[in-house]
């Protein structure tokens, strides 16, 4: 029996590993987040069931299929949460109709104030930036929507202004039902986790006919409304190699690889024709309890045609290296890839170690982290590594690499 029988089952579904594992963590109940859809279990009282749909590169209507799918496996009373990229990239609106298909309405608020990304006026903004001015999109191959009302075509929508969400879930929840009653979906600004926390409570005053949509910050305001901290659990350091897969496009990368670096890190960086056959890339073994970072040398260029490739070729090198290391994983196909080269099907989530930076234990012991490639600053890395082993030292100025190159070992 779960020990938090007060709290609703929640039931999750992300389009990408990573934002299912940060959806996972900030639930802030039992979670098991799981890789098949088909063998993901219902959510019971007091814990939660994410399942990553895998869905973000597919086309549109496999999407909403397999939201389709993993719903209707599931009926009953059940809080569902459905996490959408933040920055709005995906098959957005294809997924949205599929989840509002049997809700009285979905309550959609995208906003992530921890990561400086807020939504005024129905139009998402980075750092004070417009979405569509600013260079979020800078790997995709369409141009960003102007506001989260066009992201979630064709579902029907209605703005929530900012003044209306601030009057609390009571106020809040009547708009909601108001808007409900025209046939629309309403999209909330938020710019604030307060303001988060109101749009959660007020959607679940209204039962589980309100499905909430949004990012992280939306999963974390449920978490605080419905759930129990978990305290993290404690994983000894096994000796196992660990074992950095930095796949991102994110200018930071190069930093975060850089700090390992000089903490004692070995760095393999993997040239694009290399990856781009059948099998995976020789390479020597794994230093027993040392750390490894792959990534791919862009210094040449890569072409966003052949970025899914280097991803595939990525992980089929990573899951052929022997000595079953623990895992850090970056960029949400990335992550997917790889676990699905080494058949891991299931993760325990069992604590943050940064905002977005999911520490998971697979059936084995093995200690996963999973973690946006557009999350966290210069010293990631070192932090995840760090908490994975507590002894390693910090970056030496001495053998820090000097001035890479910004495209340096990350892909899209």
């Amino acid at each position: 029996m779960s020990p938090y029988r007060g709290a609703p089952p929640v039931m999750a579904l992300a389009d990408d590993l990573s934002g299912a594992a940060e959806a996972a963590a900030l639930l802030r109940l039992p979670a098991l987040l799981a890789l098949d859809p088909a063998q993901a279990p219902p959510a019971r009282d007091g814990e939660a069931v994410v399942v990553d749909l895998d869905s973000r590169h597919l086309p549109a209507a496999t999407a909403a299929g397999a939201v389709r799918t993993a719903l209707a496996a599931r009926p009953g009373a059940t809080t569902w949460y459905k996490k959408s990229d933040s920055l709005l990239r995906g098959n957005v609106g294809a997924e949205a109709v599929a989840f509002a298909e049997g809700a009285r309405a979905v309550v959609t608020a995208v906003a992530l104030p921890v990561a400086g990304r807020v939504v005024r006026g129905g139009v998402v903004y980075v750092d004070g930036v417009p979405l569509h001015g600013s260079g979020a999109w800078r790997a995709e191959e369409r141009t960003a929507p102007r506001s989260v009302a066009r992201a979630l075509a064709p579902l029907l929508t209605a703005g929530v202004p900012l003044d209306v969400v601030r009057q609390g879930p009571r106020a809040l929840a009547n708009r909601l039902t108001a808007v409900a009653a025209r046939g629309r979906h309403p999209v909330c600004d938020a710019e604030t986790d307060a303001d988060l926390d109101a749009v959660a409570e007020a959607a679940l005053r209204l039962g589980p006919g309100y499905r909430l949509l949004g990012s992280g910050g939306l999963a974390a305001a449920l978490g605080r409304c419905v759930g129990t901290a978990v305290p993290g659990q404690h994983v000894p350091d096994t000796g196992r190699p660990l074992l950095v897969v930095a796949g991102s496009a994110e200018p930071g990368i190069v930093a975060q690889i850089a700090q390992l670096e000089a903490a004692g890190a070995r760095h393999v960086s993997l040239k694009p024709d290399e990856l781009t056959g059948a099998s995976p890339v020789p390479l020597p073994p794994l230093p027993p309890g040392g750390i490894t970072v792959l990534s791919v040398d862009g210094s040449g260029g890569i072409q966003p045609g052949v970025a899914r490739r280097l991803v595939a070729g990525l992980a089929r090198t990573a899951a052929a290296l022997p000595g079953e290391p623990d895992l850090v994983l970056t960029g949400g196909e990335t992550a997917r890839r790889v676990l699905d080269a080494a058949q891991i099907t299931a993760l325990r989530p069992v604590g943050e170690i940064h905002h977005g930076a999911v520490h998971s234990l697979t059936a084995d012991g093995r200690s996963v982290v999973t973690r946006p490639g557009s999350f966290g600053g210069p010293d990631s890395f070192h932090r995840i590594a760090a908490a994975l082993r507590p002894r390693l030292p910090s970056p030496s100025p001495a053998r820090r690499p000097t001035a890479p190159s910004p495209s340096q070992g990350v892909i899209p």
